[in-house]
């Protein structure tokens, strides 16, 4: 195997990670101010739905994945009309695999960095006149800051190391849809340990320089 050919997977994997763990982000930063606020009917329907795929196989999140998304399905035809192709089998189903498996972690711990942030100090900015997005800005998201860059870390980390739902709606087409954790499996089932060290070192190095630089800048 050429140099290329072992950078590809890389290349992707963290072209993936990095989008999907923006996604997320906003994503769970969004649902869980809203959900640590609001108050309805339903709510723990909604919130355990939310956190239904951290408990599901990577499997059964691909297969749901597959039919929501597959040309026999409306929103995967829509999604083929719109950008005159299939989102199965692209780099953009691994995408939103890893937003989904991600979303659960995400957005818990988001949860509980709204939860504690003094109500007191957000009262007293609304009654100097800030508004909830001036409030929301300048008051809760920098109180909740170590919150945030460990939801993105989990969130980049889960799109890093998904495998199972990519599978299942990405596939595993080297140069375009293969992923680190679906090369190793390749190559381990090909009898190939020496390309399979060599890809599991990457992701072990790639996760380490991150967590290292996020526990100097927190």
């Amino acid at each position: 195997m050429n140099g290329h050919e072992f950078i590809t997977p890389i290349k992707l994997s963290l072209q993936v990670a990095f989008i999907s763990s923006i996604v997320v982000v906003i994503l769970g930063v969004g649902a869980a101010w809203w959900m640590s606020r609001a108050s309805f009917r339903g709510k723990i329907v909604l919130e355990t739905a939310f956190m239904l795929p951290l408990v599901l196989p990577p499997t059964v999140v691909g297969f749901v994945l597959l039919v929501m998304l597959g040309r026999k399905s409306w929103l995967g035809t829509f999604i083929e009309w719109l950008f005159s192709a299939p989102v199965i089998f692209s780099w953009w189903a691994a995408v939103i695999a890893a937003v989904v498996v991600a979303f659960p972690l995400v957005y818990q711990t988001m949860k509980v960095g709204f939860s504690s942030v003094d109500g007191d100090v957000e009262a007293a900015a609304r009654s100097y006149g800030a508004n909830e997005w001036k409030v929301f800005r300048y008051i809760t998201l920098p109180l909740t800051f170590r919150s945030l860059v460990s939801a993105y870390i989990l969130g980049f980390a889960r799109g890093l190391g998904e495998f199972g739902a990519t599978l299942m709606i990405a596939g595993n087409i080297p140069g375009k849809t293969q992923t680190i954790p679906t090369a190793i499996y390749v190559a381990v089932d090909a009898g190939n340990m020496t390309m399979a060290w060599a890809w599991t070192g990457s992701m072990i190095v790639i996760s380490f320089v991150m967590l290292m630089f996020t526990r100097t800048r927190t």
